[in-house]
């Protein structure tokens, strides 16, 4: 939104300390909020973006600023003193860095304040949100054409099940599950299904998916014929599990789930997105959060420069919320590096088509 005299919004962009006060934030005559310091944001760029007075006098207005590294969009905590002047400050800064997205955490946001920021509210998660964990509400802009119908927002409720709730949400937002089918029961049934004890490995969980929803199709994409998943374990934790792998690859033939052995491109991603399909990416959280821990993330949406992700995993302790992990932006070649794994540089995804009619499953081979 522009500011009320149509000229540009001019501020003061400085990292943030947590015991940087009284410069710049000193004497704005506004409480700085306490959870400002309870959370180490630090992995996360945490930065004000301040408005300056008349002629060089004290800010008039602040925002708190974070996102996760290698994505399109930046985050606002909280905005205090001329909130408008500050949330017009951060768009103006989020596009002169080129980024598609700016967010705005609801902890003291009100709806008509985000509204009046051209922000439209993001629905609510449907898992429960712990005490402190994030905001009861988010707000999102987008800086160029959005990326179409919202999915629901869920956070995986274990560390293990993020390859479930990505298939779930999928399913829901394509119009297979209805919404109040999505929970703990849901999520834990689908990932025993799918598990490759802990880990849900690219062929489980295509077959769970078809298992679990004859009427969608179902393709498999991974550039290796070796186990997956297994580097850290030991060796004899290995074979068992790589057992498992290759019985998964028997009942994908079984099942009618092909696996197509060449590597998935980002322009096959948008091109899937593009045609109304749903595509489960595994990537390595070391870019955006720090580890580098296999995860599964649903791609549901494009826009340019970068497609939009459901993440169901947020680290609060790094003041990392739902509203970061809700609609997330991540330019082509950040997610091209993070879905790119292992030594062996192989990429895994299950890629949920349209549904088609099928009454119901079945364990016959597929018709050749």
């Amino acid at each position: 939104m522009p500011s009320p005299q149509g000229t540009p919004v001019k501020s003061v962009v400085v990292p943030f300390e947590p015991d940087m006060s009284p410069s710049p934030l000193g004497r704005l005559g506004h409480e700085v909020p306490e959870r400002w310091h309870t959370v180490d944001r630090s992995a996360h760029a945490p930065h004000i973006v301040a408005v300056p007075g008349v002629e060089g006098a004290d800010p008039v207005a602040a925002a708190l600023v974070t996102a996760r590294p290698h994505t399109g969009y930046l985050k606002i905590v909280d905005a205090i003193g001329d909130v408008r002047a500050a949330v017009e400050a951060v768009i103006a800064h989020a596009r002169d860095r080129g980024l598609v997205q700016v967010k705005w955490e609801g902890w003291t946001a009100s709806p008509e304040a985000a509204a009046t920021a051209g922000f439209i509210p993001m629905r609510p998660p449907l898992s429960p949100v712990e005490d402190g964990a994030g905001p009861g509400t988010g707000y999102a802009r987008w800086l160029c054409d959005g990326p179409g119908a919202e999915p629901p927002y869920y956070g995986q409720t274990t560390h293990f099940t993020c390859g479930a709730v990505t298939a779930l949400v999928a399913q829901v937002h394509g119009g297979t599950l209805p919404r109040d089918a999505l929970g703990r029961e849901a999520e834990l049934t689908l990932w025993r299904g799918a598990t490759n004890f802990l880990a849900c490995e690219p062929i489980g969980l295509g077959v769970a998916v078809r298992r679990a929803w004859p009427s969608s199709p179902v393709t498999v994409h991974l550039d290796t014929d070796r186990p997956v998943l297994l580097d850290h374990y030991t060796e004899k934790e290995q074979e068992w599990r790589a057992l498992l792998q290759r019985t998964s690859r028997t009942e994908a033939g079984r099942t009618g789930v092909p696996v197509d052995p060449g590597h998935l491109s980002l322009a096959a991603i948008r091109s899937a997105i593009g045609r109304g399909e749903h595509v489960l990416l595994l990537i390595s959280l070391a870019g955006m959060l720090g580890f580098d821990v296999p995860h599964w993330v649903l791609c549901h949406g494009a826009v340019p420069g970068a497609v939009v992700i459901e993440d169901p995993w947020a680290q609060a302790a790094a003041g990392d919320t739902w509203v970061d992990a809700h609609l997330l932006p991540v330019p082509d070649s950040s997610l091209d590096t993070m879905s790119t794994l292992s030594e062996d540089r192989f990429r895994g995804a299950v890629v949920i088509g349209l549904p088609q009619q099928c009454d119901a499953p079945s364990d016959e081979p597929a018709d050749e």
